[in-house]
């Protein structure tokens, strides 16, 4: 016991003596984990994504990356937006009662988005709005006509693709970014690390 309060005490006075030479440094306090007796702190590190430089064979190539990274810079915010209306809302459905009071909650949410985010989504290109649907379904791991159907029904889900499709575009379109949406998953990368 006694070997016990002295270690304790060294430790503290020696931590002291510590602070009082860093007292103009930052300090960080981080989890710590007990490997065979002995304390070591544990820190999580980020992934790091290191890429090579990309080469373009045209002018033309260059031009369709640079309008990638703006279009990823606009509709990124949006994507990670609705993910969290979708979280929020998801989690505001645990409380209602019943079915009747889910859906006035609902009702009255869709009004509010829509007058909240239909101008922004006004001023999306095709194109644009193409690269929204993927990065839902990136940032939700749900494609949109998935969370739609979940949240408003068949019937509107059914609705909006209809819609979509006469533009040309797919509600059902999944997020690849091992396949065709390489490019666009390294922009984002870059994009989220501040990097681009």
């Amino acid at each position: 016991m006694k070997a016990h309060l002295i270690h304790i005490l060294a430790f503290l006075i020696i931590a002291q003596s510590a602070q009082a030479l860093n007292d103009d440094k930052k300090s960080y306090i981080v989890g710590v984990t007990i490997v065979d007796g002995e304390t070591i702190p544990c820190i999580q590190l980020p992934t790091v994504h290191i890429y090579g430089p990309l080469r373009f064979k045209s002018k033309q190539q260059r031009k369709r990356y640079d309008r990638l990274v703006r279009d990823v810079k606009k509709t990124l915010p949006l994507a990670t937006e609705i993910r969290r209306i979708i979280i929020e809302t998801y989690e505001t459905m645990q409380i209602f009662p019943d079915e009747k009071a889910k859906k006035r909650h609902l009702d009255k949410l869709e009004d509010e988005l829509k007058k909240r985010y239909t101008p922004k989504m006004k001023k999306l290109t095709l194109r644009q709005g193409k690269l929204l649907i993927k990065l839902v379904d990136r940032q939700c791991d749900q494609n949109a006509y998935q969370l739609i159907k979940l949240f408003m029904g068949s019937f509107k889900a059914a609705f909006y693709q209809s819609f979509a499709s006469l533009f040309g575009a797919s509600l059902k379109k999944s997020y690849d970014p091992e396949g065709e949406d390489w490019l666009i998953e390294r922009v984002v990368i870059e994009v989220s690390a501040g990097i681009l």
